[in-house]
C-alpha cells in the first residue's frame, strides 16, 4: 500500500500554537514575567502564526522580534513539518528594568 493511501496526519492548530510559544520562550534573552502566547491558524501544512509578547525596555526590541520570529519558524518547521511564510509579532507590554523592585521586595506599600 502506498503511503499516501494509508491516511494522513493532521496537527491540531493549538500543538503548533504550543510549539511556538515555548520556541518564543527560547529565543528571548531574559525570561519575561509572563509566558509568550502563540495563535496559529494551518492550512495545508502553511502554519500562520501571531505571537504576544511582554519584553524589558530599554532593549533592542527589534533584534528580540526578530530573534523570536526565526525561533518559531525553524521550530515548527522541525516539529510539525510544517512551512511558516512569516510569525507576526504583538508586544503587549514593556516592562521598565528600572521600575522592577530590587531582588526581595515587593511592590506593595506596607
Amino acid at each position: 500500500m502506498a503511503p499516501a493511501d494509508r491516511g494522513s496526519t493532521r496537527i491540531a492548530d493549538r500543538v503548533v500554537a504550543k510549539i511556538a510559544a515555548q520556541a518564543a520562550r527560547e529565543a528571548l534573552d531574559a525570561k519575561p514575567d509572563a509566558a509568550p502566547h502563540a495563535t496559529v491558524t494551518v492550512h495545508h501544512d502553511i502554519a500562520r502564526v501571531r505571537v504576544s509578547l511582554e519584553l524589558d525596555y530599554p532593549s533592542d526590541l527589534a533584534a528580540q522580534c526578530a530573534a523570536v520570529r526565526r525561533q518559531v519558524a525553524l521550530r515548527i518547521e522541525e516539529c510539525a513539518a510544517m512551512a511558516v511564510p512569516e510569525v507576526d509579532i504583538d508586544i503587549e507590554h514593556l516592562h521598565s528594568a528600572h521600575a522592577r523592585p530590587a531582588a526581595g521586595h515587593d511592590r506593595r506599600l506596607r
